[in-house]
């Protein structure tokens, strides 16, 4: 995946929100705004946008095994692909190794500091 542009902000939320289960775009944005603690609210439009383009990239793919029985059937499900997978995992990595530097540099406490 070193060839692939990092995914943008919002791009990378919604691979972190699929990479715990299959979710409605609705889904996706609720699960943004718990982990972000509501300092992430993506418009719904700009989210189906990302959405769009993400499925267009083969990072996500709707879900064959949703909806499941008590859940709307109106709404579509999305999943991570494993290139989508792939691509969370090297972002982490990246935003991972910046992070080592930012402590490296005495932009954030370290471990014990």
């Amino acid at each position: 995946m070193a060839d692939r542009e990092p995914p943008t902000h919002l791009s990378f939320h919604i691979l972190l929100a699929l990479a715990a289960d299959d979710l409605h775009g609705y889904g996706i944005l609720k699960e943004i705004e718990a982990k972000s603690g509501g300092r992430i609210s993506p418009s719904t439009g700009a989210m189906y946008l990302a959405l769009q383009r993400m499925e267009a990239a083969g990072l996500v793919e709707p879900s064959p095994d949703r909806p499941r029985p008590g859940e709307d059937a109106r709404r579509k499900y999305y999943r991570l692909t494993p290139g989508g997978r792939a691509l969370a995992s090297a972002e982490a990595h990246r935003l991972a190794e910046l992070i080592s530097l930012a402590r490296e540099r005495d932009l954030l406490p370290g471990h014990g500091a």
